[in-house]
Parts: structure tokens; C-alpha cells; sequence
């Protein structure tokens, strides 16, 4: 389980539906795992874009070891996926370790 939630919302098979798709808002949903160092790598970066981006865009976590059906829904295969949710649709992805650049004009751009 990833245990460094702080701004981010923690996503689960039980509440992907409300808080991803249903949301009003862009939301990036980070997938990873504990054991996943490059997902290990971004999570501080993540957790800052939820700072920055709070009221703007919602910033998300899914482990996908706790969550195997939203992670074989949309056919997660490699770790970390950031994937970009807009009216509860994927409009982006990104797939490997990526900078707090490269995340932050995936979000502007949907903005």
C-alpha cells in the first residue's frame, strides 16, 4: 500500500467511479505500487502538483496491487501510468517516471 497520501486522494476499485469520472474537474490518477521505485521516484512530485494544482485539478493515487480492476479496466500494464481524466474520459497518458515538468503541461494543457 502507498502510505505518502498527504494532498493527493487516494482512489480504489470502490471509488474510482465517484472520484474520477464523475469529477468536475481534470483529474490525473498516478498508478503505482510500493515496490515500484520509479513510481517511489515521482510520488513527492505528485504530491506537490496536488498543492499546486488544488482548486484547478484533482490529483490522484491508485495502488494497483490493492485495485485490480480499475488497474485491468484501463489495461495498466506498465508502472508508473499516469493517466488524464476530463468528463470522465481518458484524454492523456503518460507512461514511465517523468519530471514535475512534463506532468505540469499534461495538466495546463487540459486546463
Amino acid at each position: 500500500m502507498i502510505t505518502t497520501y498527504k494532498k493527493a486522494v487516494r482512489v480504489t476499485d470502490a471509488n474510482f467511479d465517484l472520484e474520477v469520472l464523475q469529477s468536475k474537474e481534470l483529474v490525473m490518477v498516478d498508478f503505482g505500487a510500493d515496490w515500484c521505485p520509479p513510481c517511489n521516484a515521482i510520488s513527492p512530485i505528485v504530491e506537490i502538483l496536488a498543492t499546486e494544482f488544488a482548486g484547478k485539478a484533482k490529483i490522484a493515487k491508485l495502488d494497483v496491487d490493492e485495485n485490480p480492476e480499475i488497474t485491468s479496466r484501463f489495461k495498466v500494464r506498465n508502472l508508473p501510468t499516469l493517466l488524464f481524466f476530463k468528463d470522465g474520459k481518458v484524454v492523456d497518458k503518460i507512461v514511465g517516471a517523468v519530471g514535475k515538468k512534463a506532468m505540469t503541461e499534461k495538466l495546463n494543457q487540459y486546463l
